[in-house]
């Protein structure tokens, strides 16, 4: 099927932007330059969006003419509180994007003027209740890195070719709207600088399929839910499949993560943004959640996902306080200091709501594990809290080849049973890595749906059966594989090798001719 004109545009702005991207960074490394191209894009976008903002109100208050972007800075400051107060920042029309851009060629200090930009629109959120949302937005857009060049004048002169090479980038007029084509954009880059900056970009971003996947799952059957939430949120790429999926205003209560790695929680932050989710609807916090979790006043979330970092350390029992946590102590244990993914297993328990889903990405591991694991294991099947365990292909993420899965917790089942199903075959091979279709993820979620035993593919087993098993939650132990092996024909086989021992023994007999005169001739 040939693809459609939108698709096409789409793939070729797609091309242009990782073009340009490569392009410019010269000699840094792709994963660090990232901070530079999706920064400036970032400044693109926010300038475009809050002037498009300004001139659709003014323009509906009857003035079809008003172009912020051509005002004084001493005209504009007359709508500073309003706006700031309905956006959450302001820009003056001198520091918009496009205004910069005109001059950045003859701006010698051209490093100075977007470092002191970049400062004014934080700023501009201080005081505000968007402050905390702002902050830091820009610190890891350094412009007098020598990342850039060695000296002011080189390091002017790649920032003046990424504000052009961004901002000749066909990504639509906003018309008085935001649109898609800049976050389509942001997670194009994102995927593209995961995908070849091995463990460290994979780290940080989950594939957009296997995030659709988890958030189809956790929304089931509603075209609502109140809040959603990822405890280890990454670059926000899973929480962002709900605006995609639902439609950001049915994710009534807002958008809610947390991130312990200081840049990737600032890109979190821009990503909402340009996914014009606005300041009032999100709260990304930075902290390491199974130790300082931001959000306790927040919670219980209805939608929980995430693809937390796989068998990281962390406290555990050598921190005497966290036992009585109340995240952790209902299972009587902690997880292993050298295997934290059971902590966040149970912190998304602990904050789920009583109607609400839960779908995580785990380490196999934490399916086959003995000791405490075994435990917290036996905890969440004895309290029948484990819905579904879903086992993925191998090769869906970037850094890692190893064949995760899916475990889905509810707190209100219907049986006391545990679904199984066995998606390893379900995957296309695309470039270098497996990728979940579309038609992959609905045979996954129908068999999520219908509950049914389908021969070597579901199993839906009584938890009484996986208490008897030592609480054994992998797939594999349950799902038959089926067996490919071709079927032989015992009278056939035996005639062929019958057949094969009277040549054997034909050519035996002629070989012994052909030695007998050679014997004689000698």
């Amino acid at each position: 099927m040939a693809p459609s004109s939108k698709e096409a545009q789409r793939a070729e702005l797609h091309k242009t932007i990782w073009r340009i991207a490569n392009d410019l960074r010269g000699s840094v490394d792709g994963w660090d330059f990232k901070s530079y191209v999706l920064g400036i894009l970032f400044y693109r976008f926010i300038s475009e969006n809050l002037t498009a903002y300004i001139n659709e109100g003014e323009r509906k208050a009857g003035d079809e003419s008003f172009d912020y972007a051509k005002l004084s800075d001493k005209q504009a400051e007359f709508g500073r509180r309003e706006t700031v107060a309905e956006k959450g920042f302001y820009i003056l029309p001198s520091e918009l994007f496009a205004n910069v851009r005109k001059r950045a060629a003859s701006d010698e200090n051209l490093n100075e003027t977007l470092e002191r930009i970049f400062g004014n629109i934080e700023g501009s959120a201080k005081g505000a209740d968007s402050e905390d949302d702002l902050k830091g937005l820009f610190d890891d857009l350094d412009v007098n890195s020598a990342k850039l060049g060695n000296t002011v004048a080189r390091r002017n002169e790649k920032l003046v070719k990424l504000l052009n090479a961004i901002g000749d980038l066909n990504l639509g007029d906003f018309n008085g709207h935001t649109i898609d084509t800049f976050g389509d954009a942001y997670e194009y880059l994102m995927q593209m600088y995961a995908a070849n900056a091995g463990k460290s970009g994979g780290e940080y971003y989950t594939p957009q399929e296997v995030s659709e996947l988890l958030a189809r799952i956790t929304v089931v059957g509603k075209k609502s839910v109140n809040k959603v939430y990822d405890p280890a949120v990454g670059s926000g790429s899973l929480l962002l499949k709900f605006a995609k999926i639902l439609g950001k205003e049915n994710v009534r209560q807002g958008f809610f993560g947390q991130e312990i790695n200081l840049t990737t929680y600032n890109l979190a932050r821009i990503n909402m943004f340009l996914h014009d989710v606005n300041y009032e609807k999100f709260s990304i916090a930075h902290g390491d959640t199974l130790i300082d979790p931001a959000h306790w006043d927040d919670e219980p979330f209805e939608a929980i996902v995430s693809n937390p970092p796989y068998s990281i350390k962390w406290e555990g029992d050598a921190n005497p306080l966290l036992i009585n946590d109340p995240r952790y102590s209902p299972a009587g244990v902690l997880a292993p200091k050298s295997y934290a993914d059971l902590a966040f297993t149970m912190h998304m328990l602990s904050w789920l709501a009583v109607n609400g889903t839960a779908a995580i990405i785990e380490f196999p591991g934490v399916l086959y594990r003995g000791g405490v694991e075994r435990k917290i294991r036996k905890y969440l099947i004895d309290n029948n809290y484990v819905d579904t365990v879903v086992q993925l292909p191998p090769d869906l993420f970037f850094g890692t080849n190893i064949a995760t899965c899916i475990l889905v917790l509810k707190k209100s089942k219907k049986d006391a049973s545990v679904l199984f199903i066995d998606a390893s075959a379900e995957f296309e091979h695309v470039g270098s890595k497996n990728k979940l279709q579309p038609h992959n993820q609905e045979k996954i979620l129908e068999a999520f749906v219908s509950r049914k035993d389908v021969d070597h593919f579901s199993r839906l087993v009584p938890t009484t059966e996986i208490a008897e098993r030592e609480y054994l939650i992998s797939v594999s132990a349950y799902v038959a594989k089926a067996d490919t092996r071709e079927a032989v024909d015992i009278a056939e086989l035996n005639a062929e090798i019958a057949e094969i021992v009277a040549r054997q023994a034909e050519l035996r007999a002629i070989l012994d001719e052909i030695v007998a005169e050679l014997e004689d001739a000698s």
